[in-house]
């Protein structure tokens, strides 16, 4: 199962707090799923150009501190989601 809506909101909450400047919510989670070298590839949604070009641009954002992932995967566990 999941984690109830309203713990989910509390979730994108804390995770929006740990988006760099000049980063968009999705660039990062995109780039938080593609370092994991057990991810080959990732489906995107875009429905228009420039989501495209967002999502593209999460390639850029790659390089997270140690201690940025420690704390994205503690927000997840913290939520009941799962962390990397």
């Amino acid at each position: 199962a999941g984690v109830d809506y309203e713990t989910g909101l509390a979730l994108v909450d804390e995770l929006r707090a740990l988006v760099p400047g000049g980063a968009t919510m999705a660039q990062m989670a995109l780039a938080w799923v593609l370092r994991d070298p057990r991810v080959t590839s990732a489906i995107i949604g875009a429905s228009s150009v420039k989501q495209l070009e967002d999502n593209v641009r999460a390639l850029d954002k790659l390089d997270f501190e140690p201690s940025e992932l420690a704390e994205i995967d503690r927000c997840l566990a913290a939520r009941g989601g799962k962390g990397g």
